[in-house]
Parts: C-alpha cells; structure tokens; sequence
C-alpha cells in the first residue's frame, strides 16, 4: 500500500490541469488553442500514469476497500471518504485509460472555443473518478450529478445542428431520475444515521424501505445505464455530441449506472434485489431484442452504435440481477469491454465523418478500395461488437448469458436472439460502408487514416484481442469482490426465506 493519498491525487489532478489551462491558454489564437491542446493532453497521460499506481499497489485477493482516504467533510455524519475495490478500480483505470484518446481524436476537429472544450473533459474526469471512488452517499451523489454539468456544455455548444435540443433531454431526463436517488439518500440517512456506504453495506434495513429505495436508486441507474424503456435520450446525445464526446458517454458515463446497481441495489437492498429482479430480465430480455431491431432500421452510423449500446447494456443488467458469480462477473467484464470496443466505434464513425462530414449510412460505400487499413479496423470492432469469440465481447455476454441461465432459461434464451440481431445489424451497417460500389464522386479522393489516428486504435485493438483470448487480468482483479458481493446477497435472501419456513 502506498502512504500517499494517490486516489484524492489521481481524482483532482485533471481540476488542476483545468487550472493550469485556464492560467496559460488564454485568447483566441491558434497558439492558444495549441496549447489548450497540449495541456490537456499531458494532465490526462499524467493521470493515467498516477492511476497505474493503484493498479500496481492493488491486491486482488482482498475483497474490502484498499487506498481509503478519509476525513470529516460535512458534519460528524457525512465524511470526505474516498476508496477502490476489485469492482470500482477497473472503471477507474478504464476512465483514466480513455481520457488521452479524447484528447487526441478532438485534436484537428474541435476549432473553436478549445480552452473551454478540453477545461470541460478535465472536470468531466475528475467528477467520473470520483463517482467510482466515493465511499460516502452523499459524496457520490455530488459526482454522480456532477458529471451532467460538463457533459451537457459538450453535447451544447461543440454538438451539432440540433445540440441543444439533445443536452436539454439528456440533462433532464438523467436529472429527474437522479432527484428520487437523494430522496432515498435522505431515508437512508434518517434510519442508519450515516451516509458511509461500507457501513449501510452491513446494515439490516427493514425489507419496505429496501423496496422504495431500491426503487428511487433503480429510477436514477437505470436512465444513466440506459435501459429500455428510459433510454430515447441516449441516440439523441450520441447523433449531436462531437466523437470524444461520444466516446466518453458510451465508454464510461453510461457504466456509472451498472456500478451503481453493483455498488447500492445487490449490496445494500439485497431482498429488494431479488424481489424485483424478475422485473430487470424482463426490461432487459426486452432492450436486447427490440433495440437490435431498432437499430437494423438506422440510417444514422451513431445512432445504431448508440441502440447497439443500449442492447449491450441489456446483458450487463441481465447478468448482474442474475445474482451468481458467472452472471455479476460477466456483467463487470462486458461493461470493461464495451467501454473499450463502443469507443473505438465511435471513433471509427469521427475517422470518416471528419472527412466526409456526414453521417448518413446510404453516403457510403466501397471504401475498401480507398481505405484499406480502415477497413480492417472497423471490422474488427465489428467483431467484437457482435460478441466474436477472440474478441472481449464474446466473454462477457457469454457469463453472463451462462449466469443468467443458471436462474432464469426462459430470459436466457430470449436474451440469445439478440446475439443474431446484433450480428445482423453489425455486418449490414459494415457491407454498406465498405464494401459495394462507390457511387459518390466524392469518395475518389478519400484518405487512409492518418498517423496519429492510427495511433489512437492501436491500445485499443491489442486490448480488445487480448481480453478476448486472455480475460483473466479483469476477471482476476474483480474476482473476490464480487464473491463476496454474490455470498452476501445469497446469504441474505437465503436468510430471509429460511425465516418464513417458520
């Protein structure tokens, strides 16, 4: 263990990057967006080598909170208390991990206001590793809510043409689902007499108010995951935000929803979990089935990337209500996953929109012939996207398909024809893009991708290969955490069942 605060340090080092750019990057000037570029830049590989401390330091075999910080904040009850376990750290690493590559993809097509671009995904970051850190209800609700104000400013004013229609639906909707979250906080607080989340973790709350809290926590998740039948915001914020920004809500913004079913609802309202867990399979059988198909009607490249997402999502709720090590472990994993292969997606989708600035699918065609290098990479992540075996998004549907069939076959089996509409929906959206003929005159002149670009998919290609053939690092690393999450849920349930044979 470390006896330096390396996770306060690796939280708030991107808010002193924003400073720091806020201070030197001034005017409107190319050399101050040159270096609003190259401040950016260095915070996050900075962070993301600070936050490879944790990893380094990290004992796995450990199921408790390690690198805890803590000091009294807001009264003797609520406390500044920040840790990681084997379920929050891999989030942490992924958001660290991605935040260079945001940077990097907005390099060339963000032109103006930069400083205030790059200033908004430094606090962005800060409020995303917070949120997997905070140990604190009320300091997790302040990042958990956070993180709209920044997101909100990059899908409104760097979006595009109907941006503010987009920021408004997705601040609103994310919002009022949040509003009934710290009502629950507040009931929390008034029986248990603490926020500390360790602490509400061990403690017995009465079966009703794990049910309306289970409810309130469940209505602000489920919006941020999203899943069906919450989710209209999320093509919209996709279609209008810039790609980093895409890649952002995809990778990361929307995980915050399953840490938080895997944080509060199995942990803290166990019997609640299991009651309603009949409820989750069915919106999530549901996402799987009726947004792949939603998605084999899209005419827009982002917004069938985005309903792709949402049926992704649908596995990771499936498997984690599953409530069995396969189906929670599969559940973690997929959501690392998508985080990598959804936000090489998109970035796929910036590669060709920032040369050909459309997005329409029926403007494509043939660029095979053109981009060949291009090619071979969205087709990879096409792979992966439809769950090939070899790839990290074979892994993680098939836990928590294995998991969730341990429970529920009838879910199980329903949830299995979204794998064949995924596949449907991928390979159309791949063979109208590069393959057929190339009937735009403008696509003669296309160019391969550039250097820097093919730089930016490298990390993510080897890690999408290598979790596929070799997940054992992130299985390994959440391992024991989640056995002692799924031992205590069933120990819970069983005690409760147990009780009513009397």
């Amino acid at each position: 263990m470390t006896t330096w605060p390396v996770l306060s340090v690796t939280t708030f080092l991107p808010v002193a990057g924003a400073v720091l750019l806020y201070l030197l990057a001034r005017g409107n000037d190319a050399v101050a967006a040159r270096n609003a570029r190259w401040i950016a830049l260095w915070t996050t590989v900075i962070t993301f080598a600070v936050s490879l401390v944790l990893l380094l330091h990290f004992d796995p075999s450990q199921p408790g909170f390690q690198f805890v910080e803590k000091g009294q904040w807001l009264g003797a009850a609520i406390n500044y208390h920040m840790g990681v376990d084997g379920i929050s750290l891999p989030f942490v690493i992924l958001t660290t991990a991605l935040m260079p590559f945001c940077i990097l993809a907005s390099w060339k097509s963000i032109q103006n206001r930069v400083r205030e671009y790059m200033m908004a995904f430094l606090f962005l970051e800060t409020l995303m590793i917070g949120t997997f850190s905070s140990l604190d209800l009320v300091l997790f609700y302040l990042f958990f809510e956070g993180g709209l104000i920044p997101m909100f400013l990059i899908i409104g004013v760097w979006g595009g043409p109907r941006r503010v229609y987009a920021s408004f639906k997705f601040f609103l909707y994310t919002l009022l689902g949040s509003v009934l979250m710290l009502l629950a906080i507040m009931a929390l607080y008034a029986k248990a007499g603490t926020t500390d989340i360790p602490t509400l973790m061990t403690t017995n709350l009465p079966h009703n108010l794990q049910r309306w809290a289970w409810l309130a926590f469940f209505a602000s998740f489920a919006v941020k995951m999203p899943m069906w039948p919450v989710h209209t915001w999320l093509p919209d914020a996709h279609v209008e935000a810039p790609t980093a920004g895409s890649v952002v809500l995809a990778a990361i913004l929307l995980k915050m929803g399953g840490y938080g079913f895997l944080r509060f609802s199995l942990p803290m309202f166990p019997l609640a979990s299991h009651d309603f867990a009949p409820l989750v399979w069915t919106l999530s059988a549901i996402a799987i089935v009726y947004t792949s198909l939603v998605a084999l009607m899209q005419e827009d490249m982002k917004k069938l990337i985005a309903y792709s997402s949402v049926a992704h999502m649908g596995f990771v709720t499936m498997g984690i209500f599953a409530g069995t090590m396969q189906g929670v472990a599969g559940g973690v994993f997929q959501m690392i996953s998508h985080g990598i292969v959804s936000g090489a997606l998109f970035l796929c989708v910036g590669v060709i929109y920032d040369r050909m600035h459309t997005r329409e699918i029926a403007a494509y065609g043939g660029l095979v012939n053109r981009m060949p290098l291009y090619a071979f990479t969205f087709l990879l992540f096409t792979m992966a996207n439809v769950g090939l075996p070899g790839t990290s998004g074979f892994v993680g549907e098939f836990l928590t398909l294995l998991g969730t069939f341990k429970v529920s076959v009838p879910t199980a089996i329903f949830a299995t024809l979204g794998v064949i509409l995924s596949a449907a929906y991928a390979l159309w959206l791949y063979r109208k893009i590069v393959f057929g003929e190339m009937t735009k005159a403008s696509l003669a002149s296309i160019k391969d991708m550039t250097g820097r670009e093919i730089a930016i998919f490298v990390p993510f290609i080897v890690l999408t290969i290598l979790f596929g053939v070799y997940p054992k690092p992130v299985l390994d690393m959440s391992a024991a955490s989640i056995h002692q999450l799924v031992e205590n849920y069933g120990a819970a349930v069983h005690a409760v069942k147990a009780a009513a044979l009397f």
